[in-house]
C-alpha cells in the first residue's frame, strides 16, 4: 500500500498501479506519483507564461514568478489577480496598463527564462551573514524531515527559506526553480524579507538558480548536489557563499569560506 496522504496534499499527487520486479518475481503495487499541470499566468489580458509545475502554492507561484522577472516588485504594482486551479491560469492586471510585456514562454519542470535577474551588472550582495557548517548540516536535515509530498511519491524537488536558525518557508515541486518561486511569493504574501537569508535546496544548483538566489539578495545557497560552474563563478562574482554535496556529516564549500564561521575538513 501506498504511504497515506495527508489533506494538505490531496489533489498534488495521484495513485497508480505500478508492475515491480524483485527476487525474482513481479508484484502489482499501488503508488502514489506526484501530479503536473500546465499552469498560464496572464497578465493585462496577454498571455504571459506556462508553467509546467506541481498543482500546489500557485498564488505563490504566481508572485514568485512575476517578481523574479522584473514585472512586480510588490503587491502595490497589482490592481487585481485572479489564480484560478480549476482553470489552470492566474488573471493578473498590473496598476500600468502599458507595462510591456514579453512574448509568451513556455517552461519545462527544468527550464527557468530570467528577464531581469538583479540591480546594476556586478553587484555584490551586502551582507554580513555567516553561519556554522554545524548548523548547516542540521538545518539540511529538518528540510529533509519537511518533505511531505517527496515522502509520499517522491519525483520532486525542496526548497527552503531559513534565517540560520528555523525554516521560514517550505515549498516542493516538480521543477526546482519553481519551488524558489513559490518561496518568493509566499513571502510577499506573508510579508517576510527574503534579504540575509539562506537557501536550502535538494537539486542541483544552476547558474539560473544562482540568479533567482541573487535576486531575493540571499548571501549563502546551499544544495545537496554539486553546482554547476557557471553557478560557481556567478556566486563568487556576486558575493555568494555556495555550499554543497551536503549529506550525512560532510558538506563542500566551492565559494566565499568566509561565510562559513568554522572551517571543516572536507
Amino acid at each position: 500500500m501506498p504511504n497515506k496522504v495527508g489533506p494538505e496534499i490531496k489533489g498534488v499527487v495521484a495513485e497508480v498501479v505500478s508492475n515491480r520486479y524483485g527476487n525474482g518475481s513481479w508484484t502489482s503495487v499501488s503508488v502514489h506519483v506526484p501530479c503536473e499541470m500546465e499552469f498560464t499566468i496572464y497578465v493585462n489580458k496577454q498571455a504571459l507564461v506556462t508553467i509546467l509545475c506541481t498543482p500546489d502554492k500557485l498564488d505563490c507561484l504566481t508572485y514568485g514568478y512575476l517578481y523574479a522577472e522584473g514585472i512586480i516588485t510588490g503587491t502595490d504594482d497589482l490592481a487585481s489577480i485572479r489564480v484560478s486551479p480549476e482553470d489552470a491560469l492566474a488573471d493578473v492586471m498590473l496598476n500600468n496598463p502599458d507595462f510591456a510585456l514579453p512574448t509568451l514562454r513556455k517552461l519545462g519542470c527544468s527550464g527557468s527564462s530570467i528577464y531581469k535577474t538583479q540591480g546594476p551588472e556586478g553587484q555584490k550582495i551586502n551582507s554580513s551573514l555567516k553561519v556554522a557548517p554545524e548548523q548547516v548540516l542540521v538545518l539540511m536535515q529538518e528540510l529533509l524531515e519537511k518533505m511531505e509530498l517527496y515522502k509520499v511519491s517522491g519525483g520532486v524537488h525542496t526548497s527552503a527559506l531559513t534565517d540560520t536558525a528555523n525554516l521560514l518557508v517550505v515549498a516542493e515541486d516538480i521543477g526546482r526553480h519553481n519551488t524558489l518561486n513559490k518561496i518568493q511569493g509566499e513571502c510577499i504574501l506573508k510579508g517576510i524579507s527574503t534579504r540575509d537569508k539562506m537557501l536550502l535546496i535538494t537539486g542541483r544548483i544552476s547558474s539560473e538558480m544562482l540568479l533567482k538566489a541573487a535576486k531575493m539578495e540571499v548571501p549563502i545557497v546551499v544544495s545537496r548536489h554539486a553546482p554547476t560552474k557557471n553557478a560557481i563563478l556567478l556566486a563568487e562574482d556576486l558575493g555568494i557563499a555556495l555550499v554543497g554535496q551536503v549529506k550525512e556529516n560532510h558538506l563542500a564549500v566551492f565559494t566565499h569560506p568566509e561565510r562559513l564561521e568554522q572551517q571543516t575538513t572536507l
